[in-house]
């Protein structure tokens, strides 16, 4: 038999260089299965609107109810964060007992800052409103009582200063709604609690819708897989393709989630802004920040590619229980 000898001059092949073709077969592999499976899709493109469409109103109902969440909270950021206390002083309280219960109450270490409010500005401040204007035309006398404003340290508590200035003889009625902010707060965790479940049941939704395409996919391929199957290839070879159409499925239902997402604050702007108005207030909504869209994005590419994962290793391990142990 003869045996060819390689020339003296001709190196052996390197590391190097076997590195280098395993690369280059594996990117080709790679990007032949990114585009195949485009061309999957485009086959079928009543299934692929279909299988997009039920995963992307899947992923739109969470996602509309974070925005809703995010605006609620910035709406009412202002009320849940002010720390004052109103003191409504009793009618008859002269400007020199107003003046002297607040240098009093400067003096007190769990009080920041005083401000005192007299009747003529609150009376003022209700001219200003044209819900008030024609009634206060008619009052003969103002009837609005002094008031002062305390604003509670950093370390104090603004309940418990609350109760404390209650006390004061000269007070008539204290406001501070710890209360109303407290049962605000629990609404809008209950609300992020429920947003998180929601997204998580919708998501398992997405992740079985994915597997049932990608199920029927098989199917229909099911002589191609046993071929390649007996010529050698492995699971990973089989099952790369599958894994890259359930992506796209992922990466276009993503995109079109974001895209309705994006148009819902634009439709609700206009009556939002009508209703706003009538109450004297601006507010404008806002929508998801970048971070929650790319995270979004990744969210649904990753249920997509683990929906055609569990589909593509169910027929693996149903036609060749031995698979997990060829290379």
């Amino acid at each position: 038999m003869n045996v060819r000898r390689r020339p003296a001059n001709r190196p052996a092949p390197q590391n190097g260089s076997r590195i280098a073709e395993r690369l280059r077969a594996w990117r080709e592999q790679h990007l032949y299965s990114l585009f195949s499976s485009i061309g999957r899709m485009m086959q079928r493109p009543w299934a692929t609107v279909l299988t997009v469409g039920v995963m992307s109103v899947a992923l739109v109902l969470p996602l509309c109810l974070v925005i809703l969440l995010g605006n609620v909270e910035r709406l009412s950021g202002s009320f849940r964060e002010s720390r004052e206390v109103s003191l409504f002083l009793a009618p008859g309280a002269s400007a020199a007992e107003v003046e002297a219960l607040a240098a009093q109450l400067r003096e007190d270490a769990q009080v920041a800052a005083v401000a005192v409010r007299t009747p003529d500005q609150g009376l003022e401040e209700f001219r200003q409103m044209a819900d008030f204007a024609d009634a206060l035309a008619l009052l003969e006398e103002n009837p609005l009582p002094a008031v002062l404003v305390v604003t509670p340290s950093a370390k104090a508590d603004p309940l418990a200063v609350a109760e404390r200035l209650r006390t004061l003889p000269s007070v008539d009625f204290v406001q501070h709604d710890a209360l109303w902010r407290a049962r605000l707060t629990a609404w809008l965790s209950f609300g992020r609690r429920l947003a998180w479940l929601a997204a998580a049941l919708l998501g398992v939704g997405v992740l079985l819708v994915v597997g049932n395409t990608v199920r029927l996919d098989i199917q229909s391929r099911a002589e191609e897989i046993q071929t390649v199957q007996l010529l050698g290839a492995t699971d990973g070879f089989v099952r790369r393709p599958f894994l890259y159409l359930g992506a796209w499925y992922g990466a276009l239902a993503g995109l079109f989630a974001l895209a309705v997402a994006a148009l819902a604050p634009q439709l609700l702007q206009a009556p939002l802004g009508q209703l706003v108005e009538s109450y004297g207030s601006h507010f404008e909504l806002q929508g998801l920040g970048w971070r929650a869209m790319l995270l979004t994005l990744a969210s649904a590419v990753i249920l997509g590619w683990g929906g055609a994962w569990l589909a593509a290793g169910h027929h693996l391990r149903r036609t060749l229980p031995d698979s997990g142990a060829r290379p």
